[in-house]
């Protein structure tokens, strides 16, 4: 997990704190679960209402997260250039916290895969995961 550029001591500790082992997860959507960063839309009939997240999770594992990401942003060049595209891409912009709140659940996991497959964090690899999500909804 030190492998990230902007995630310090202190951070890890409060994460692993919050998540326990990675060992536990079968899949990183279960951490975006615990989390309560899952999508939940209010609608009624035809009426198609906004996506928000359901904040059925740990708060304090969101708030952790939350706060982690402000000086991953600052510091991580990867994560710099994902909010800056996640806030002025052409279709469906996000606002900043939108997108601070998105690359929260990237981080998820990416943590997740970190500790699972005993990897280093591949900045390249993640950008391009992000890119070809893109060209196959294109």
């Amino acid at each position: 997990m030190k492998t990230v550029d902007g995630l310090g001591d202190a951070t890890i500790i409060d994460l692993l704190a919050e998540i326990g082992s990675f060992a536990h997860y079968r899949d990183p959507r279960q951490l975006v679960k615990l989390a309560g960063l899952t999508l939940k839309e209010n609608s009624s009939g035809q009426r198609k209402g906004q996506k928000h997240i359901s904040k059925r999770g740990r708060k304090r594992l969101r708030s952790v997260l939350f706060r982690a990401m402000i000086p991953l942003i600052r510091h991580n060049e990867a994560f710099r250039e994902l909010h800056e595209y996640y806030t002025t891409r052409p279709v469906n912009p996000l606002t900043g916290k939108q997108s601070i709140v998105a690359l929260c659940r990237k981080l998820l996991n990416v943590l997740f895969a970190i500790c699972t497959k005993k990897q280093a964090f591949d900045a390249e690899r993640m950008k391009q995961d992000v890119l070809s999500q893109v060209q196959r909804a294109a």
